[in-house]
């Protein structure tokens, strides 16, 4: 499968992250940037039907936030469910502004894709004497429908599993491996990405690969915030790599905050651990320091409402009582079912001298998952061709404004399947044409070799200097951000704090293109300054989206605007980055998002 290109040129220049120009290049067919459930599904379903398959990796393979999933994925696996109920919990979760035809494709397609996923080596736990799939309940569903692994390792096993896959199929991988920029064929399609690599040997410093199509499963942004269940890689990098490209994002202001994050105290920072929500659904309890149950009679479903309203329910809950915590009460389970089905939750309150056996859990919400994302079509299509996405870093519509529980990894999974189907379907399927035929540039054909581009063995000759563009921020910019965020952006928001949030933002790229003017100096490429530029672009995304959104709806809860409002707000926010670095923000006219190819409808420009 091999799509001839015109001559790669960063995608958006005027916006481009500054960097060395590429010393060295490899070729692949698909160019993946993420190795969770997502990229390694594409990874895997694109090699097998024989396409060449580069995965580029932040860290290592298995260090992205899959790893880190404890409760499970959501499936209709068991006696008496189905897809239709799955779809109902689903559309009530997302708060009205779920895509209902990409929600059915999940639920419908999921099961199966799940069976496939067990056939990839992946183990779910079983009931010793029938071997059915043991299944659990979370926030939000009426049924059990969890299948999970290792009581609570769920991600762990999925990600070993899919791992040794890649490695058996003998896909080549670069890990420890940074994106930068989108690359161009010169006709607006996608033609691979810049990369930095941490590594020795050909494959260190800035590189490229060049593909005729790109995916982007790079994960979340929750370090975005000062406390998170994400990992350290997890800085915004595809949907700040995807605006550069001029790709459209959408319902960034939806972050869900996990309720039962474990409190380590106030000071603590950067990833904290998770206390899955399967222990509630295994039966623990929400308690104040009284022992009051005080999610009974907030919603129907108590303790397991869908996870914007529990947040709510125990932020309130902390403001009532001037708590800086709540406790999850689990001591009834005793220790024999905590050993065996909780065991990685177990260990890690352990680690911090909390024993759940016989002590409730210190709780608080922290910053879990990005509903919103790259804005994506049903076979995860972005706005820009050749560019798809899938994963936490993809808006698909699946989760509209509060994603359900578990429903990530199974969004990963199937949209995954999806992309690997287009791409692989043939030249017309495979990112929209990413073939040569018709792409402006290309010389001979069908596989022709581009005289200007080296082979895969060949070194780049790097330009002189680093291209113009706005200033790097400095690695400390990221802790400014966070704490900007935290306080501005957080669970709990207003017109008066994200527009203060918005204030300091500008103030912190303000003060960079200051110096650059006068001292013609920004800080040095690398990792944490790359890092950093990225936080803040896909922090002035969400606060200006925030801003714009004048309700509560879902994981957006507005304290100046406490109510829903179907008649307004009933829609989605697009976002896109303008070549001056100005942010276009507009509405949707409904709750259904336009096809990718459609006209753009009015735009409000907000600087």
């Amino acid at each position: 499968m091999t799509h001839a290109t015109g001559r790669p040129d960063a995608m958006a220049p005027a916006t481009a992250l500054r960097a060395p120009a590429p010393g060295w290049a490899i070729e692949a067919d698909v160019v993946v940037v993420g190795s969770g459930v997502a990229g390694l599904t594409v990874a895997l379903r694109c090699a097998a039907a024989g396409a060449r398959v580069t995965v580029v990796t932040k860290a290592r393979l298995d260090d992205g936030s899959t790893r880190w999933a404890q409760g499970g994925i959501a499936a209709a696996l068991g006696e008496g469910d189905t897809p239709e109920q799955h779809l109902d919990d689903t559309l009530v979760a997302g708060a009205g502004l779920c895509d209902e035809r990409a929600v059915r494709t999940l639920v419908t397609e999921g099961p199966d894709a799940v069976r496939r996923l067990i056939a990839t080596g992946a183990r779910f736990d079983a009931d010793d004497d029938t071997g059915e799939i043991l299944l659990t309940r979370e926030g939000g569903h009426h049924r059990r429908r969890i299948a999970h692994a290792g009581g609570d390792a769920t991600g762990a096993e999925i990600s070993r599993a899919l791992v040794e896959a890649v490695r058996a199929a003998g896909i080549d991988t670069v890990e420890n491996a940074l994106v930068l920029d989108l690359l161009g064929d010169g006709s607006g399609r996608a033609a691979g990405v810049t990369l930095h690599v941490m590594g020795e040997g050909r494959r260190d410093g800035v590189g490229a690969v060049r593909a005729g199509a790109v995916v982007l499963a790079t994960g979340g942004m929750g370090q975005i915030f000062s406390a998170t269940t994400n990992p350290a890689v997890s800085t915004g990098d595809g949907v700040a790599l995807a605006l550069r490209a001029g790709a459209e994002v959408s319902d960034l202001e939806f972050v869900q905050f996990h309720p039962t994050v474990l409190w380590l105290g106030p000071e603590a920072e950067g990833q904290q651990p998770l206390v899955s929500e399967a222990v509630r659904g295994e039966g623990a309890h929400l308690v104040d320091a009284d022992g009051v149950r005080f999610m009974q009679g907030q919603h129907e479903l108590a303790e397991l409402a869908p996870r914007d309203i529990v947040a709510k329910g125990i932020m309130r809950r902390m403001r009532e009582r001037g708590a800086e915590h709540m406790y999850l009460d689990a001591r009834h389970f005793g220790a024999r079912m905590w050993e065996r089905r909780f065991p990685t939750i177990l260990a890690a309150c352990r680690a911090h001298g909390i024993d759940p056996v016989t002590e409730p859990i210190p709780v608080a919400p922290a910053a879990h998952y990005a509903s919103g994302g790259v804005r994506t079509d049903l076979h995860g299509r972005t706005t820009v061709p050749g560019l798809y996405a899938c994963g936490e870093v993809a808006c698909t519509g699946v989760h509209g404004a509060n994603r359900l529980a578990s429903n990530s990894l199974l969004e990963g999974l199937v949209f995954a399947e999806r992309i690997a189907e287009d791409i692989t379907a043939g030249a017309e399927g495979a990112a929209g044409a990413a073939g040569a035929e018709g792409a402006e540039g290309a010389e001979g054909g069908e596989g022709a070799e581009d005289p200007a581009r080296p082979g895969p063995d060949e070194g780049v000759r790097p330009d002189e200097g680093a291209p113009a563009g706005p200033p790097l921020l400095a690695s400390e910019a990221r802790y400014e951000i966070q704490h900007i965020m935290t306080h501005g952006a957080g669970v709990l928001r207003s017109a008066e704090s994200l527009a203060r949030a918005a204030d300091r933002l500008e103030r912190v790229h303000d003060d960079a293109a200051a110096q650059l003017r006068r001292d013609g100096k920004t800080a040095e490429p690398g990792v944490e300054t790359w890092e950093a530029t990225n936080l803040h672009l896909v922090a002035r995304v969400l606060v200006a989206a925030a801003l714009r959104r004048e309700e509560t709806r879902g994981c957006h809860w507005r304290e100046d605007r406490p109510a829903r409002d179907d008649t307004a707000w009933r829609r989605h926010l697009l976002v896109t980055l303008r070549p001056d670095g100005a942010l276009d923000v507009r509405a949707t006219d409904s709750e259904a998002f336009p096809p990718p190819t459609t006209p753009r409808a009015e735009t409000e420009s907000r600087p």
